[in-house]
């Protein structure tokens, strides 16, 4: 699926979606930017850096992800790491996401 700036429905619900793909893998490791580009693209989401990086930078700014930069082959790379207001909120989230999908199931 590849979200584009016209369909604004479709892109604030699957933006929420990716939101939570990325506290929830910053949770078992650090990630940084194409390493979500490539995961999130695994799940059907085909994202472009001029989307995913304001949303890594919006999570950073909101206190849900810190971020540390490493030099690898030579190029400075930003990690991000899940903070713990970014724990507390994912583990909230995906309580409501078991709530929905059971409500769903019914």
């Amino acid at each position: 699926m590849t979200i584009t700036k016209n369909d604004k429905i479709t892109r604030n619900f699957f933006l929420g979606f990716i939101r939570l793909h990325i506290l929830y893998h910053a949770s078992v490791e650090p990630v940084f930017g194409l390493e979500m580009i490539r995961e999130l693209d695994r799940h059907g989401y085909r994202l472009s850096p001029g989307t995913l990086y304001p949303i890594l930078h919006g999570l950073e700014r909101d206190g849900f992800l810190w971020a540390n930069k490493k030099t690898v082959n030579g190029k400075v790379r930003k990690y991000y790491n899940l903070t713990e207001t970014g724990r507390q909120a994912l583990a909230e989230a995906m309580n409501r996401v078991r709530i929905l999908m059971n409500e769903l199931n019914e």
